[in-house]
Order: C-alpha cells, then structure tokens, then sequence
C-alpha cells in the first residue's frame, strides 16, 4: 500500500504560533473554561493512548499550556487511497524556521528549531498512541509567561463552546486517557470500555509525593522490564481513579497459573490506607504467585470493572476459569459482568476468619463455633451440611441472626461440599487447620503510603521469585525419600515438584489408615466401592468414616465422594485404595497434572504468531524476541551447564546477526 507523508520536512509555517496581549486580555475573562484544564497533566510517555487523534492533540495541547509553550502538527502520514492519516507528528511551536520572506519589513524569526515533539501512531485497536517522545526544548519555556499560543487558544475557545448552557447542567469529558506499557502490542480487549466515566470526586486519595513515586516507579520498569504492563484510569481534572501493573514475572505466571485466581481485597476490607487488590494464583510448588496488582479507587461496581477489564487486557483476553473473591457484593457483580463464564466462589477463609467477629459476643461461642465447623469441613454429603446447619441453628436460637441467614443464602458459593465440581489447585482450605495468607502480608501494615509499597513491593517480589527458585532447584536435583513401598509414590517422585509430592505422600501413608475397601454395586462398567478410614475427631478420639468411591474399568476413571482431587490436583488415599485393590500399580495419566510437574516450563506460554508482529515497528519486533526468548533464559539459568550452552549459543547467534549486517552494508 503506498503511504503519503505530509509536511516531511517540518520547517514551514505560515504566522507566528503565539497571539498579542489583546487576545490574552480578551480570553481571561472566560476563566471557567480555562479552569477544566488548570491541573498539571501528565507528561508524555511512550505508551500513552487515546480514543482519537483529536484527543492525543488536546492531550499534548494541555501539556504545553502548562509548561509554556505552543504546539502544532508537523507532520502528517496518511494512507493514500483511504486518505486516512495514520501518523502524526506533534511539535513544539518553536520547531524548524519560517520560509523567508521577500516582505519590505517581514515578521522576526520567532523559532529555533526546537526538538521536542511527540509521534503518535493509529493502532490496530483503532486507538492512537504515543510511539515517540522528546520533552526537551532549546529555548526557554516557562508557564510563567504570558503568551498565548495559537493552540492554546483554540483550547480555551472549543472548552468555552462546549461549556452546558445552565439547565439542564451536563458534564464535559474533554480528555480520556489511557497508560499502557511500551508499544505492548497486546490491544484485543477494548479498553474504551475501560474508562468508566464516573464522579471526578471519587479518586485515589494521594499524599504528597505519593503520585510522582507511583509513575517513577511505572517509568523505570517499564524501561528496564520490557515485558512490564500497566494501566492509569485518569480522570478530566488529571485525578487518578484507578490504576493496574503487572511486571514481566506475573505476565508469565498469568500464562500458566490463572486456571484459579484469588482477587485478594484484604487491604479494603481492613480499611487500610492503600487500597490494594492482589491477584493471585498458585505454582507448581503450591506457592502463592502475583498475577497482578490494582489500586482501587472507590468500592464500586464501575470502578471493580475498569481493575478487571485492565487484567483480562494484561493476560492476552485469556479468562480464569475459577475466581475466588470475598463477599463483596459490587466484586461479585464486576466478576459476572467481566468474566461470565467463569465459576465465581467466595473464599472460605474470608468466611471463616470473620466468625470471631461476628458471632464471638453471643452465648455459647464456643460450641457454635465447632458445630459451624463440624458442618463446612465434616459434611461429605449435601444433606449432611444441610442436617448438621439446621441442628446449629436451632440449638442455639440463631435463626435471626442476618450474618449466617446470608451465608446460608450463598452457601453454593463457598461450602465445599457444593464445589466438588470445581477446580481449586488447593486454593480453598478443606480442613479445619488450613489457612491462606495474603500476599503481601508482612509487607503491608494499615498506614503503609502509596511510596513505602512501591519499595516494598519488590523486596515482597524478590524473597518470592528466590523461594521459587530454591524449589525449582530442590525439585529437580534432589531425591525424595521414600516412606512405603507402594508403587504409586515410586512413580510420582520422578514427575511431582517436592512440595506437591510431600503433599501427596501424605495421602500414600493415609492409605494404611483405610480398611475394609469392598464392593458395593456393580452398573456395566462402573463399580462402587465403600471405603472405611479412621478418622480423628475432637481431641484425640477417632471415628470410623465410609467414602464412597466410584470406579470405571475400560478409562480408569475414578472419583471419590471426598472430591479431593478437584479440591487439591491429586488422588486421595481413598481412590488410591481403590485402583490398588484393582490390581493398578501405575496412577493414569489425566491424573498426574502437568501443572505440579517439576519440568513444567512456560514453553508454551505464548502464541508465536507473526502475523501479529508489526515489522516495521521495531518495538514490536522487539517485544516479539523478547517473549521468545524468556524459555531460554529460565532453561539457561537452572545450572551452570545450562549458562554455559546458553551463553555460548547466544555468542553464535550474536555473530551470525553481525554477518547478516555486514551482507546489508
């Protein structure tokens, strides 16, 4: 397609880019428009997107009036058979010289050949980004003085223009802005969608230092983390309303781990100073792993959909198919609006953790408190729960309480014994004894500032990504002792990461604690098996528990009434009593999941489509390598073997990119 370059060689204008003191003293006097642009906006940045062209411009335009200093459109690109412009070049008013003129007294030359500008480009999302920035100047600017440019004022008579007539009052959206990382070439999801129009009163309440810190730190990143993805809701007054990051790390693990997230809120619940949501899910080694982080700025259904439309952007448009939140009700409502097709549960350790709070004033705590837990961990079976709740409440008179009313209400969402369809990765306690931790905890007290959290943040990261890499090295170099003779735990210490396989030798052990397997009932290929267990109960005593286990014999399918495979990613002691008494000395293979493998690497993490890479933009070829090369630099890190072939392979390519430069020469 050939391309048209318009005004390619930025020197010419006609007229001077700044207006007299008259035009000055005639637009003061209509200081309401002027106001809506009065706060400082932010500044250019590679990144930065807009809903058109005209608002990049307004952007750029408001920018410059703040610093002192006119802008114009130096140079145009557009697509000649559509004339559809699809690059500009924005610059400082002061950039190239005039033509010179054969006048008898002509105009003094007013420009220096200023460098700064800005190059906006139209992306395929149909949104223009800035692609190009230069902020310094080579003359002096300086908000101080009183010049009014031409784009200024076109600035103040189009905000004057649309100012509402008095009734009916109306609000004027004039820019909407949008922060993403570098050229991150990741646009599926319409992020028009994202910014919510909403009262500009309602914002990130900032201290000083607080916003500078937050951008710093967003800037450095994404300098020195090419991979790094963040997001700004900015508001028409230039107040941040929300805002979302992800670096390069989380990115990964999105990729491989976001089958179950956790949307943890426990800094808004607290009410603490930052209001702080985590995303979070679990790695190979059941370790918990930062897919994300968000600043809310109002507890809200608008404000939740804006932080997780900025998420599902971040992962490529690849939704979770089970999120765990709290009981949030304007969460729960973001949560179906964004991702409708997953199975949205409330965190039983929220639930549980709150008890205290909520029931430790009335009469006779204690015993409810153990009914209450005997009925959500003990109950294999619905009517079990629904048996064992009902003798609680009405043993103790509860049956006005609002708080267990609404759980009860809601009790698909978190009792396990309704979610045995579902996976969880071991994300839900199915024991008394369990527990989760936030991720941040000991990081995040409740008067932590917006600035102490982005130092702290990645420290919190770094003592993260090193105990997983102490785990990886562990997994892969060490071998597990065994405790029993049974061939499933042979087999599954060659595949498990060391935690998952501690977890499951446990169940290996709780095999002997099971007796008495026998069959039950027979229907063509699928048999039923009552298998009995002593079990502890209060204090030290033991009873003897039956779990029913299903068995088909031509796909070896099979399911225990415990559900703990869905609940935690591997057999139980229950099924694996089961497939022994079958004579099966190996456990099928869609039941030894990649996902706790200890050679589960991200190779296949992203699409390698080039089709999607520009190749002509070499920011998009570059965050293209970047991404293809993550698997070698993970693989070429684990020993010194690996860095050794690593490094030398890398010498080599390096030499044969130098060949094929020299050949172009």
């Amino acid at each position: 397609m050939e391309e048209v370059c318009l005004n390619s060689e930025p020197v010419f204008d006609e007229g001077d880019e700044y207006e007299g003191d008259g035009d000055c003293q005639e637009e003061r006097g209509h200081g309401a428009g002027e106001t809506h642009l009065k706060r400082d906006p932010p500044q250019p940045t590679v990144g930065l997107e807009f809903d058109s062209f005209d608002e990049a411009y307004d952007f750029y335009n408001a920018y410059g009036k703040e610093r002192g200093f006119g802008i114009r459109v130096s140079n145009s690109w557009f697509r000649s058979k559509r004339k559809e412009r699809y690059r500009a070049k924005l610059s400082c008013s002061s950039a190239g010289f005039k033509k010179k003129s054969e006048a008898n007294n002509p105009r003094p030359e007013t420009r220096t050949g200023c460098p700064a500008m800005i190059v906006i480009r139209l992306m395929d999302s149909k949104r223009w980004r800035i692609v190009e920035v230069e902020l310094e100047h080579n003359h002096a600017v300086s908000p101080q003085i009183k010049r009014f440019y031409k784009s200024h004022k076109k600035m103040i008579l189009a905000a004057r223009r649309a100012q509402p007539p008095p009734e009916p009052v109306t609000e004027v959206h004039t820019i909407r802005l949008y922060q993403t990382a570098v050229c991150n070439g990741f646009t599926n999801v319409d992020e028009r969608e994202v910014l919510i129009p909403v009262d500009h009163s309602k914002h990130l309440e900032l201290k000083e230092g607080d916003t500078q810190a937050v951008y710093n730190y967003f800037c450095r990143m994404k300098l020195t983390n090419p991979n790094f993805f963040y997001l700004m809701d900015i508001d028409d007054d230039s107040c941040l309303r929300n805002v979302f990051w992800a670096d390069a790390r989380s990115r990964a693990a999105c990729g491989l781990f976001n089958d179950t997230v956790a949307i943890d809120t426990t800094c808004l619940t607290n009410k603490y100073d930052i209001p702080l949501i985590s995303f979070i899910g679990v790695n190979h080694h059941g370790q918990q792993v930062l897919l994300g982080c968000a600043f809310l700025g109002l507890d809200s259904v608008e404000y939740y959909v804006w932080i997780l439309r900025a998420w599902l952007n971040c992962i490529l448009g690849r939704p979770p198919e089970v999120i765990i939140t709290d009981q949030s009700k304007p969460l729960q409502s973001a949560v179906c609006e964004v991702f409708p097709k997953a199975r949205h549960c409330y965190g039983l350790w929220y639930i549980m953790q709150r008890v205290p709070e909520k029931l430790g004033g009335l009469k006779g705590y204690e015993a409810i408190k153990r009914q209450l837990n005997k009925a959500v961990y003990n109950s294999l079976k619905i009517v079990e729960f629904e048996t064992a709740w009902a003798d609680m409440i009405n043993r103790h008179g509860l049956g006005d309480n609002r708080w267990l009313q609404t759980l009860h209400e809601d009790r698909r969402r978190w009792v396990p014994v309704y979610l045995k369809d579902t996976f969880f990765a071991g994300m839900i306690p199915v024991q008394e004894n369990e527990s989760f931790n936030a991720f941040f905890d000991g990081y995040v007290h409740k008067h932590t500032s917006f600035k102490e959290f982005v130092d702290k943040y990645d420290l919190a990261l770094h003592r993260k990504h090193t105990k997983e890499a102490v785990a990886d090295l562990e997994s892969r170099n060490s071998c597990f002792e065994l405790k029993t003779r049974c061939s499933f735990e042979v087999q599954l210490s060659k595949v498990y990461t060391k935690e998952i396989f501690r977890r499951f030798q446990s169940e290996v052990e709780g095999m002997y604690s099971c007796f008495n397997t026998r069959r039950v009932t027979a229907n063509g290929p699928i048999t039923t098996y009552i298998v009995k267990e002593r079990v502890e109960v209060e204090g030290n005593e033991k009873e003897v528990k039956n779990y029913e286990v299903l068995y088909e014999t031509s796909q070896v399918d099979i399911r225990c009434i415990c559900s703990l495979f869905n609940y935690k990613g591997y057999l139980c002691r229950h099924a694996l009593n089961v497939l022994n008494y079958n004579g099966i000395e190996e456990i099928p293979s869609h039941y030894i999941l990649a996902r706790w493998s200890k050679d589960f690497k991200p190779r296949g993490l992203f699409d390698h489509d080039f089709n999607d890479v520009d190749m002509y933009n070499p920011l998009s070829r570059y965050h293209h390598l970047y991404k293809l090369a993550i698997p070698v630099l993970e693989e070429g890190a684990q020993s010194q073997d690996h860095y050794e072939v690593a490094v030398h392979e890398l010498e080599e390519l390096l030499n044969r990119l130098n060949l094929v430069e020299e050949n172009i020469v």
